[in-house]
């Protein structure tokens, strides 16, 4: 399974022969100034939670694919009253199985809210479930106790973590809840875009080393092979 970085917590994924995009957050982004967002393929583009470092090219890039944009109820909601034609709502704690694979919707402990102020419901983690791999994207979260549930729902291949603490999980944290969902493979995002989310690589990477997991930090607009 391929997985190609964006920059910050958005990333592709190829499964199930469609394009995954998530959490679209690249024109605003400075350090990803040289990715075209036109050359972006996304048969769907989920959405972890409301904020504008989460969803400014969602419109954009749904518009120029016609994807259709998986998030929270509101947050679907949203999609369509910019226009998006396909959208798919959901919740916390809810499944849908799709034609690349399944979704399960999973706590993240955040806070959300949409670009133009409206309400952006409960943050949401993704466990995506495929015919070739398994993964799980944390979504912007705290560490929390609900991540022990995961390994129930599907035995992973790697996890997409945030690590840049301050308004989500550091690499301590990351590396704690990679021990609760029982992966040792994980790509790190949510890291270095603003100052207060800068980290010291090199010690990251030692850490996760140390305690015998694999971590991934790949450079903006490149591709990994899990």
């Amino acid at each position: 399974m391929k997985l190609t970085y964006y920059g910050h917590a958005c990333f592709a994924v190829e499964a199930g022969g469609k394009n995954l995009l998530f959490d679209p957050f690249i024109t605003p982004n400075e350090l990803a100034k040289h990715v075209d967002i036109n050359n972006i393929k996304a048969d769907y583009i989920l959405i972890s939670h409301g904020h504008g470092d989460h969803v400014a090219d969602c419109t954009a890039i749904a518009k120029n694919n016609d994807s259709t944009v998986i998030g929270a109820f509101e947050v679907a909601e949203w999609a369509g009253k910019q226009g998006i034609t396909n959208t798919h709502p959901m919740n916390t704690g809810g499944k849908r199985a799709f034609d690349f694979g399944t979704v399960k919707c999973v706590n993240a402990i955040h806070s959300s809210v949409m670009p133009d102020g409206s309400y952006g419901a409960n943050p949401m983690g993704f466990v995506i479930t495929t015919n070739d791999k398994n993964f799980y994207y944390s979504g912007d979260t705290a560490l929390t106790m609900d991540m022990q549930l995961i390994p129930r729902w599907a035995k992973l291949d790697f996890a997409v973590l945030c690590i840049g603490d301050n308004f989500t999980m550091g690499y301590e944290d990351a590396i704690e809840a990679a021990r609760m969902v029982q992966c040792t493979k994980v790509i790190g995002v949510h890291y270095d875009t603003f100052g207060y989310i800068k980290i010291d690589r090199d010690k990251v990477k030692r850490a996760f080393t140390d305690a015998g997991i694999i971590l991934y930090l790949p450079e903006i607009g490149e591709s990994v092979d899990l």
